[in-house]
């Protein structure tokens, strides 16, 4: 059981973004030195509310800096890139880490960023993504020009312009071969994206703002597109995450989650308005069968944030596991730092480092061991 950090990032939209990136650089680091095993960062070109157009660029700042975390971009929108781009960028950096990074794909999340690349049509967009993932992994793999690949949307071809003895025509390939672990974001119940990474091999990240429902969605999901292709279905490559609060006892938590300052409480009426307007709450729903005008801000906190003392968020997330299904990584999303926020969000990473996952990854181990003991 790994623990990471996931920030989109989320701050209010009239904060500079110097001060925002300042803030999250304090925070990843934090969670170096606090022992988190993972860093995923988002991408949005068009949201001064989620204000880093490039996590490569965000991480490769960090990668001197810190001592354990394995980086991953949570996520390249790759419908919003010319695929030779992203192949020759990420093996760049996954060589500035030394293999440190996992490459986290998926079709887009923000309606601006769509608009902004002509690119609004959610099948075109998925159908973007896969096309740029192969146009990706066969640059790498071939590794010596010529490259002559060419898609729907795009091509890659370096034909005549090649002199071998100079390495002019040869795009980089990763320092992990064949190439970094590909991971693909889930935010729907039946989940295209879980299906493709059941076909091809890749990590799923379920994202935090789903209720438990659709987490649980995710797993059976892919338990059914593994056993399709021939395959064991295994929680070791999942990511959940999650957004937790811990404090010394689980009122003070309570206050903390539901606090007007919080921005557990900013974080998702920010994410259920723009959910809202797009007509996607139902991801966001207790029940498929709610209508949209019952679901309130209060229900939606209530099932997408884990709180309290240290012991509460341990039966908690052992809850949580059993409900959705065995995950092998947790994933604590990232929050604003307005206010009292700092504070609160510091104490529960350092919380759910040094307190809860000691004790829930004894609890994942002893129930895994006697699962196999069991067979």
């Amino acid at each position: 059981m790994r623990l990471g950090l996931f920030m989109m990032p989320l701050h209010p939209p009239e904060r500079p973004m110097h001060e925002t990136l300042a803030e999250d650089t304090e925070k990843s680091l934090l969670a170096d030195r606090l022992g988190f095993d993972e860093l995923w960062v988002g991408e949005h070109f068009s949201a001064s509310s989620e204000p880093i157009p490039s996590p490569l660029m965000f991480m490769a700042a960090l990668a001197p800096r810190t001592k354990r975390l394995t980086f991953a971009t949570g996520v390249i929108n790759l419908p919003n890139h010319h695929p030779a781009i992203v192949a020759a960028e990420v093996a760049q950096f996954d060589h500035m880490t030394g293999g440190r990074f996992i490459l986290g794909i998926g079709p887009g999340g923000l309606a601006s960023d769509f608009e902004l690349f002509a690119c609004t049509d959610p099948i075109a967009r998925g159908k973007r993504m896969v096309e740029a993932i192969d146009i990706i992994q066969r640059i790498w793999a071939q590794g010596r020009p010529p490259y002559d690949i060419a898609g729907p949307t795009w091509s890659a071809r370096i034909v005549e312009a090649v002199m071998p003895e100079f390495g002019v025509g040869t795009m980089p390939v990763p320092f992990q071969r064949p190439h970094p672990p590909i991971a693909i974001t889930a935010r729907s119940v039946d989940s295209f994206g879980v299906k493709m990474a059941a076909q091809r091999g890749w990590g799923v990240v379920s994202a935090n703002f789903v209720t438990t429902r659709v987490v649980a969605g995710h797993w059976n999901t892919l338990q059914k597109a593994l056993a399709e292709n021939g395959k064991q279905a295994s929680g070791a490559d999942w990511r959940v995450a999650r957004n937790l609060c811990i404090a010394a006892t689980e009122e003070e938590a309570h206050a903390r989650v539901f606090d007007a300052a919080g921005s557990n409480r900013y974080y998702f009426h920010y994410l259920s308005t723009l959910a809202r307007r797009a007509g996607q709450l139902a991801t966001l729903k207790p029940s498929a069968e709610t209508p949209d005008e019952a679901v309130t801000l209060e229900q939606i906190i209530a099932d997408c944030v884990i709180w309290g003392s240290p012991q509460t968020v341990l039966e908690k997330l052992v809850a949580f596991r059993e409900q959705v299904g065995p995950f092998g990584h947790l994933l604590m999303a990232g929050l604003d730092w307005s206010g009292p926020n700092a504070a609160w969000e510091q104490e529960t990473m350092r919380r759910l480092a040094e307190e809860v996952m000691p004790r829930f990854r004894q609890h994942v181990a002893a129930t895994e061991g006697k699962q196999r003991a069991a067979e």
